[in-house]
């Protein structure tokens, strides 16, 4: 019985330990569009990744426009896979669209993860 207690006990200061961790945690602004990246190819050019708001797609067109932090781009592309990518997107989506020369590459949805909620909250 002694030892169940110990264990209970040890239990519950690591759980108020982390409870207090999370609630002394400030809360950071969500982050809706990340800096362009860019990383070179064998072939010298350059891929830039791109994290932004969806503004207009149209994917059997081709087409997409996407707001990041600081601009607005638009895209194009030729490829029928990256046609069917740009289906998944819609208008206000959080996406991340990799490119080069003003070609789309790839294109995804950007699934935002959820902060944890506080006591406070």
């Amino acid at each position: 019985m002694k030892t169940i207690t110990k264990i209970f006990a040890a239990c519950s200061k690591i759980f108020a330990f982390v409870a207090l961790t999370f609630a002394s945690a400030k809360s950071a602004t969500p982050i809706l569009a990340a800096p362009p990246t860019e990383t070179k190819t064998e072939t010298g050019q350059a891929t830039t990744v791109l994290t932004g708001k969806v503004r207009s797609v149209d994917a059997k067109a081709g087409k997409l426009t996407i707001k990041t932090n600081d601009r607005e781009v638009k895209l194009t592309t030729d490829s029928k896979t990256t046609r069917a990518a740009l289906e998944k997107l819609k208008v206000g989506d959080t996406a991340r669209v990799f490119e080069k020369g003003g070609k789309v590459i790839a294109a995804s949805p950007s699934r935002r993860i959820p902060r944890p909620r506080l006591l406070s909250d």
